[in-house]
C-alpha cells in the first residue's frame, strides 16, 4: 500500500493552534504534548487511513466521505481523497457537532 500525504486545511491548523494556545495557558508542557499526539495521530493516517470512523452526525444526513478519529476529548476530522488525506477540523467532542459546523458554514 501506498502511503498518502496529509495535508492540514486553514481551517484545522487554525482549531489546532487554538487548543494548544488554551492548554498552554494552564501548562505549555501539556500543551507541547498534546500537540505532539495530535500531530502523531494525523500522521498515521497515512498508511492507515480508513482506521477512523464515518462520522455519526453526517452519516445520518448520508454524508459518508468525512472521518473522524478521537483525541479524547477532540475529534479530528478528516477526509481521503486519491492523492491525500485532508484535515478539515479538530473540534472539542463536548460540543454539538451540528452546531459548530453550522457556525462555520455561515461565516
Amino acid at each position: 500500500m501506498q502511503k498518502k500525504k496529509v495535508l492540514w486545511t486553514h481551517t484545522a491548523k487554525n482549531d489546532l493552534e487554538e487548543i494548544i494556545e488554551y492548554i498552554a495557558q494552564d501548562s505549555l508542557e501539556t500543551a507541547i504534548k498534546k500537540y505532539e499526539e495530535i500531530k502523531a495521530t494525523a500522521k498515521k493516517l497515512s498508511i492507515f487511513p480508513e482506521q477512523g470512523r464515518i462520522i455519526p452526525e453526517l452519516a445520518e444526513q448520508n454524508i459518508v466521505k468525512y472521518r473522524e478519529l478521537i483525541i479524547s476529548p477532540w475529534r479530528l476530522m478528516y477526509k481521503i481523497e486519491k492523492e491525500a488525506i485532508y484535515i478539515m477540523a479538530i473540534i472539542d467532542g463536548r460540543r454539538n457537532i451540528e452546531d459548530i459546523l453550522l457556525h462555520r458554514q455561515l461565516r
